[in-house]
């Protein structure tokens, strides 16, 4: 990945500079202070930037459609480029700004944040999907809108090992065998890997190495020939989609033969775009629907994407604007129902507004979702898409809390 020019970083400047004072003109004298961290110019950025326009527009549809009980939302939106001490300085703004909650971004400085958003008893809903932050003992204020990476990756090795496994040449004769590649220093590249091979070793996999591959690897040549020696059947990648469409490409010139499973980040409507024919039969995880999907909610995601980014062509839009309307929404839910019992404070939006969530539906091809004061896995199931043909086929949903009942609530959670 290149590094970003100084007009992509002027643009990500004025782009938070008018969400500040665009949506601040909607507040009235109710008015409910929301922080955003997102990063539009950082190592995520490939995926960001489709996230962060998400972010504001689903807020934009708050407000349109009569905010939390009438009160409006006044949403601070900044590009921290993906670098944690600025993580840390725009979390002390968003403080003095007295938000009631946080949406944020990445694992690094999500995790780092954890202790302190507990100590301040700040809701934080990230897109950060890490299983490390599901555990409500270690990380009360710490909740997504989304399978997590760990659930991802169970689900992905899963579906493998049921839907092609049982095809191959080998299948009887030997253990399948698996390699991972990510990036290692990435906390969220990272954040599922020991979950990944629980789950290989599980199922009775052999593991090969480990490859190294950075977040903004554009040639990955070296990696694909030290898999090579180890000739594995699937390979998992979980980083962003720039990094693992190279991967992919690399990959298929030097024949490794393999098939790719992918976490979510990396498995979106540009992996077809930038791995071209290598990125037929790719799998990923998809826990919401991919964008202009017909599903319950779309036509406003679409809508207010027209409405609010027309210099965006809908074509360049992703399943990431999708991810994005799922948190707001989820968060827009939690804080109804605390304002409903009279208190906006932090612990009221988690004790009155996510922790009474059971089996709700928000639409956008999301199965429902359930918070617990035990458990804040919102959901326990991988859907795990087929890129083939041309399109983004179903290939298995895996449910790992009917399937492992309980290896699911008494060992997997938070990690």
């Amino acid at each position: 990945m290149s590094i970003q020019s100084r007009g992509t970083k002027a643009f990500a400047f004025l782009f938070a500079v008018a969400l500040i004072f665009g949506l601040s003109s909607w507040a009235g004298a109710a008015q409910i202070n929301i922080g955003a961290l997102n990063d539009m110019t950082g190592a995520t950025s490939d995926v960001g930037k489709d996230y962060a326009l998400g972010i504001a527009e689903a807020f934009h549809y708050i407000n349109d459609t009569g905010g939390i009980n009438g009160k409006q939302i006044k949403l601070y939106q900044f590009d921290y480029g993906y670098r944690i001490p600025e993580a840390l300085t725009k979390y002390k703004l968003f403080k003095r700004l007295k938000c009631v909650a946080i949406q944020g971004w990445g694992t690094g400085d999500t995790e780092a944040l954890a202790p302190t958003v507990a100590k301040d008893q700040i809701p934080y809903v990230s897109a950060s999907y890490s299983g490390h932050l599901t555990n409500p003992e270690k990380t009360p204020y710490n909740l997504f809108i989304s399978a997590d990476y760990s659930t991802q990756s169970r689900g992905l090795i899963t579906a493998w090992y049921d839907n092609k496994w049982p095809k191959k040449q080998d299948f009887g004769k030997r253990k399948p065998r698996i390699a991972m590649c990510y990036m290692f220093a990435s906390p969220f590249s990272s954040a599922s890997i020991k979950a990944a091979k629980d789950q290989a070793e599980m199922l009775g996999f052999e593991i090969g190495d480990d490859q190294d591959v950075s977040l903004f690897a554009i040639d990955t040549k070296s990696q694909i020939l030290a898999l090579k020696e180890f000739k594995p059947d699937v390979v998992l990648h979980t980083n962003t989609v720039m990094s693992v469409a190279a991967t992919l490409r690399d990959a298929y010139s030097l024949g490794l033969g393999a098939d790719h499973i992918i976490k979510n980040w990396g498995f979106d409507e540009n992996l077809p775009k930038l791995a071209g024919e290598a990125a037929e039969g790719a799998m990923g995880c998809a826990p919401w629907a991919f964008f202009g999907e017909d599903v319950p909610m779309m036509d406003k995601v679409v809508e207010y994407a027209k409405k609010y980014n027309p210099g965006v062509p809908l074509e360049k839009r992703t399943i990431h604007t999708v991810q994005a309307w799922a948190n707001v929404l989820g968060m827009a839910e939690a804080l109804k129902r605390a304002d409903a019992a009279g208190d906006l404070s932090g612990p009221s939006i988690l004790k009155n507004g996510f922790e009474t969530m059971r089996d709700f539906t928000i639409g956008l091809g999301v199965a429902p979702i359930t918070f617990t004061s035990e458990d804040h896995r919102a959901l326990s199931i991988a859907r795990v898409y087929e890129y083939t043909q041309g399109e983004f086929k179903l290939l298995d949903t895996v449910d790992l809390q009917k399937r492992w009942p309980e290896k699911y609530a008494n060992e997997w959670i938070g990690w």
